[in-house]
């Protein structure tokens, strides 16, 4: 098979050379609906135009079917969060060729006069949150946008504004190249009340750096009402980090997540890292939300109600898990992760009861695991914190 891409821009194009001798060669042809109607006039007469629509299990079933080359119409550069991309992964042994216009945020840039070097840009168009939530958690300090009908600008600065994010100023281009094309310089809080034409890109330019400490005062947690000791307190929240081997973890199983401090500053240490938080006790939800929202954290999945009871096959597996409550059935427990570990898991518990250090020991020697590294830390009045970090003994020796 062989793609010939095409990037074009919001407007009739002007093709190369090299371009026109990649149609006339070709009866075949593909693109949305609107790139039809701007290349029409430059296909020959007898074509097939393919319509890239959904469901695209068809469209890849009517390429499947040519016979010959077949030219592909995509907006702006196809290889930047592009058609080119997806025929990639789909096609790996066709050939493909790309020819690239300026992508829509690139316009934008030029636009609004906005340092592109220092432009980090991601897509939430057809995706879920988690790049956004990332780059924000980082503060890039210039943050490219392609938007869809549902993350639209004013979604966008709704959720910024949910989670604290009032240090960026936000920069909308709507139709750019079109006839109703429009830039604006807007507040997040203006943005979030405007409706804009469907085609849309933004740029957030952030205006000064929001202060979050690297370590939070266990004071600046909501917690449970009347139980103000039930937080991992702050020097031990971090050693726990450390143990739970943070910064190389993609996925962090957060079991009894009670105020939700081990998952927020684990997602404020890995902002890519998948963080799903369990907890068993209803009030403790409203808790980790505000406290989300308190330090600019969102993307952390909650799952409610009884750990022993959730059907566990249906999240990602854990490449790291904190125990922070078992409610008296550890032993059980370790059982109950052993189908959903990876080889290189890492299991970490922090202990008050010598009890807990014994049968987090008996738990884990069950399922073929064995201690790696063990800590007591007294800290201030509290009684002494034992941590245990334990991986699986066929792959740790």
């Amino acid at each position: 098979m062989t793609f010939y891409i095409l990037g074009i821009g919001n407007r009739k194009p002007n093709f190369t050379e090299v371009q026109q001798q990649y149609i006339a060669n070709t009866t075949i042809f593909s693109g949305g609906n609107r790139h039809y109607e701007l290349v029409k006039n430059h296909l020959p007469e007898q074509h097939q135009w393919i319509p890239i629509q959904s469901p695209m299990s068809q469209v890849f079933e009517s390429y499947e079917k040519a016979d010959e080359s077949i030219v592909v119409f995509a907006s702006g550069n196809p290889l930047f969060y592009g058609f080119s991309n997806t025929l990639k992964q789909k096609y790996p042994d066709a050939e493909i060729i790309t020819t690239s216009y300026f992508s829509s945020i690139q316009l934008l840039a030029t636009a609004t006069n906005s340092n592109s070097n220092h432009l980090h840009t991601i897509s939430v168009h057809g995706r879920n949150w988690n790049a956004l939530d990332s780059v924000l958690i980082q503060q890039k300090e210039l943050i490219g946008v392609l938007t869809d009908a549902k993350k639209t600008p004013a979604a966008i600065a709704q959720r910024m504004l949910e989670y604290g994010y009032t240090n960026y100023e936000i920069l909308i281009g709507e139709d750019i190249e079109g006839t109703q094309e429009q830039f604006y310089e807007l507040t997040l809080p203006e943005a979030s009340k405007m409706e804009f034409h469907p085609l849309n890109c933004l740029i957030l330019k952030k205006k000064y750096h929001r202060i979050i400490d690297f370590g939070i005062k266990d004071l600046d947690f909501e917690g449970l009402y009347n139980r103000p000791n039930m937080i991992t307190k702050m020097p031990i929240r971090l050693t726990t980090l450390h143990f739970l081997e943070i910064l190389n973890c993609d996925t962090l199983w957060d079991i009894g997540f009670c105020t939700g401090s081990i998952s927020i500053e684990a997602k404020l240490k890995n902002p890519d890292a998948t963080i799903i938080a369990f907890e068993k006790r209803a009030e403790c939800k409203e808790i980790i939300i505000a406290n989300q929202k308190c330090f600019g954290v969102p993307g952390i999945q909650k799952v409610m109600g009884d750990f022993f009871e959730q059907d566990l096959s249906q999240y990602l597996k854990p490449a790291a898990i904190f125990i922070g409550g078992h409610g008296g059935r550890l032993v059980e427990l370790c059982a109950r992760i052993l189908p959903f570990l990876l080889p290189e898991t890492t299991i970490v518990i922090n202990a008050v009861k010598e009890k807990s250090v014994r049968l987090f020991k008996e738990g884990c020697a069950n399922i073929g695991y064995e201690i790696t590294e063990e800590s007591t830390i007294l800290l201030d009045h509290h009684n002494p914190i034992t941590l245990l970090k334990a991986k699986s003994m066929k792959n740790h020796r």
